[in-house]
């Protein structure tokens, strides 16, 4: 079914987490989705939201933030989801998610301007987080201050305590990744719909 409400704009930071998404929307056949790459890091990620939401096209977009991040609780497994639990929003995509299969994990999504590892990584699970990235928090903020209504974040965890990883896309963790990343994306839309419901 079609989707007639406002579009969908979902974000990312790395080529390679755009391919996954962009032959996700082929399979899907979501003609109403935009994918946008931010380039790594918080600041980049902070222009490259503000600029796309001043589009007329993606006027009242939700904006779902995806892409990879570093586990950091016991037990996590590469491919693995995150739902940030920050906003309102978490409770529908997360059962959206769960729904279609994938293990999912709601929890604090801790932020960072680097990659994370060993004793630093440590460091963030003592305080409660259950991953890092270095861009979804940035984005979030960007989407609030255009004045987007809906915005949540879901991440596919690529390495662990157990495994970290030393290069996105040359280890198994980084091919398992991948694969989830792109399979994620009719549970967006499922979330997507539900934005468009009258009691939102």
């Amino acid at each position: 079914m079609g989707h007639t409400g406002p579009p969908l704009l979902v974000v990312c930071a790395l080529r390679i987490e755009r391919v996954a998404l962009r032959r996700g929307t082929a399979r899907a056949a979501a003609g109403h989705v935009s994918v946008l790459r931010t380039g790594m890091g918080p600041k980049a990620a902070d222009r490259a939201v503000r600029e796309a939401l001043h589009a007329p096209a993606l006027h009242d977009a939700a904006v779902l933030t995806t892409g990879f991040c570093a586990g950091l609780a016991p037990g996590m497994r590469p491919g693995d989801v995150v739902v940030s639990d920050d906003g309102h929003e978490s409770e529908a995509l997360a059962a959206a998610l769960k729904a279609a299969g994938h293990t999912v994990h709601t929890g604090t999504l801790a932020e960072s301007d680097h990659v994370v590892r060993g004793a630093e990584r440590a460091a963030l699970a003592a305080t409660g987080a259950i991953a890092v990235d270095m861009e979804s928090a940035a984005m979030r903020r960007a989407a609030l201050a255009e004045g987007a209504r809906h915005v949540a974040a879901a991440r596919v965890v690529v390495d662990t305590p157990e495994y970290e990883l030393v290069r996105v896309g040359t280890l198994r963790t980084g091919i398992i990744a991948f694969r989830v990343l792109r399979d994620l994306v009719p549970a967006f839309l499922d979330w997507h719909r539900t934005t468009a419901l009258p009691w939102r």
